[in-house]
């Protein structure tokens, strides 16, 4: 597994990823192109011997004290190996490293694996997005982590304090 900084020669392999990952309700590839490329944006690509088989990203706007994780996709085939708990742990420690003190998602209410994934990095439940994922109408669950708390505990060994 390789994680490196996307860039936008990465827009094409993560399009495809994208399409086959949320067939109803995938990002544009204009709106994937304006991500990758805003400043306020940071995406990383895990690249499997020259095959991208996952990406995540992170909005944090300079000089907020909140971000965004915008998405997490690991292909079906790479699942179930840490793949996506190394991109969550690469993004939040961007969002370390631009100061972020509280790291908002939203996941879908039908994906428990991602929820539970999230939950065991200490991301807890703060409401729900009622029939959000369109066409699909499907609630989203908005999860909120304390940094600062994830920080330490991280440092502490896992270890909440």
């Amino acid at each position: 597994m390789t994680l490196r900084p996307a860039t936008a020669d990465d827009l094409a392999a993560i399009m495809t990823l994208e399409r086959t990952s949320f067939p109803t309700d995938a990002w544009s590839e204009a709106m994937m192109r304006e991500e990758l490329s805003s400043p306020h944006g940071w995406y990383v690509v895990d690249d499997e011997a020259g095959r991208l088989v996952g990406y995540g990203g992170l909005r944090a706007v300079a000089g907020a004290k909140d971000a965004d994780i915008q998405t997490i996709t690991i292909a079906e085939v790479s699942r179930g190996r840490g793949r996506g708990r190394a991109m969550l742990r690469a993004l939040l420690e961007e969002a370390a490293r631009r100061d972020v003190t509280d790291v908002f998602l939203e996941v879908r209410a039908d994906n428990p694996v991602a929820q539970s994934l999230y939950a065991s990095e200490g991301f807890a439940e703060i409401g729900r997005k009622p029939r959000y994922y369109q066409p699909d109408d499907v609630d989203a669950v908005v999860m909120k982590l304390d940094l600062r708390g994830w920080a330490r505990r991280d440092e502490d060994g896992g270890v909440c304090t």
